[in-house]
C-alpha cells in the first residue's frame, strides 16, 4: 500500500495493526494480512581455510633475486591496454608488478 499524501510505501508498525509512512500519515491495517517475521536465511558454513589459486612461477624478486613467486594478472588500465602482472615472492613476501 502507498501513502495517499506523498506516494511512499506504507510500512507496518511492529506490534500494532497500523501502517505508517515516513511523512507521518497513518492508516489502520484491519483486514490486511501482515506477516510479522520473515524467514531466517540459512547459515553458510565455510569448510577449510583460504586456498591460494595463484600460479607459482620462477621470477626475479627485487629483494631476494631468483625465487619462486605467486603470479596473477589484473586489468588495471583501459581494456585496450594489456593487463598488469603481479608477483609475490614465496621467500620474503615482497609484492611487485610488471607492465607490458
Amino acid at each position: 500500500m502507498f501513502c495517499p499524501k506523498c506516494g511512499a510505501l506504507l510500512m507496518p508498525k511492529p506490534g500494532k495493526k497500523q501502517l505508517e509512512c515516513s511523512c507521518g500519515y497513518k492508516q489502520s491495517a484491519e483486514g490486511i494480512k501482515l506477516r510479522e517475521k520473515a524467514k531466517e536465511a540459512e547459515k553458510v558454513e565455510v569448510v577449510g581455510g583460504e586456498e591460494n589459486t595463484n600460479i607459482i612461477v620462477e621470477a626475479e624478486c627485487p629483494k631476494c633475486g631468483p625465487v619462486e613467486a605467486e603470479h596473477w594478472e589484473i586489468q588495471t588500465r583501459s581494456s585496450d591496454e594489456p593487463p598488469t602482472r603481479f608477483y609475490k615472492c614465496k621467500k620474503c613476501g615482497h609484492t611487485w608488478r610488471e607492465y607490458s
